[in-house]
């Protein structure tokens, strides 16, 4: 799979992603528009080559001065979230390609960034479902839960990243979040 032909599978997916999450937040109704907890503030590690590729081929596309604003950013937020020889911890820094409360990176941004937010569930099978309950903005408790089973995305995205891998011949684990994929 040549990487344009991957990357617009994986925009396809994107788009499905982002129907399905609209269509299930209006149902609630719930709009994200910020909040103190922010997610762009949460500690996210991300799995896929793919996705990775995808979204450094958006970074690539910026002008220098953005870019590099970025990449310090990107550096301090390492440098304080991945301290030598202590424990790593969530510090509720914003992403480093977050500015003014929005992402520059909006259309690139990958899954987790995208399914974020909503009350939902992931089948495995052999396990029982994992069920998540929302973030707090969304004040989902007590509310009727709107089926928002993720399994399909990440089944799909499974395949775009094996194809991905195999052709552009990506080996071994991937755990980073956005500032160390920028970085690395």
């Amino acid at each position: 799979m040549v990487t344009n032909q991957a990357f617009e599978l994986l925009a396809t997916l994107y788009c499905k992603m982002d129907q399905t999450w609209d269509k299930v937040a209006a149902a609630y109704p719930f709009k994200c528009d910020g909040c103190e907890d922010n997610c762009c503030k949460s500690l996210f590690f991300h799995h896929t080559h793919i996705e990775k590729a995808y979204f450094l081929n958006g970074f690539n596309q910026l002008d220098p001065d953005r870019k590099r604003i970025i990449l310090d950013k990107a550096k301090e937020y390492c440098k304080k979230t991945f301290p030598k020889n202590r424990e790593i911890k969530s510090l509720k820094i914003y992403c480093p390609v977050n500015e003014n409360g929005r992402c520059l990176l909006y259309p690139y941004r990958p899954m987790i960034c995208r399914l974020h937010g909503l009350p939902h569930e992931l089948n495995r099978p052999g396990f029982k479902p994992v069920m998540g309950a929302g973030c707090d903005a969304g004040r989902f408790e007590g509310k009727a839960i709107i089926k928002f089973d993720r399994t399909p995305f990440y089944q799909h995205m499974i395949q775009i990243e094996t194809a991905f891998r195999q052709d552009s011949n990506k080996t071994g684990r991937l755990k980073e979040t956005i500032a160390q994929m920028l970085l690395s």
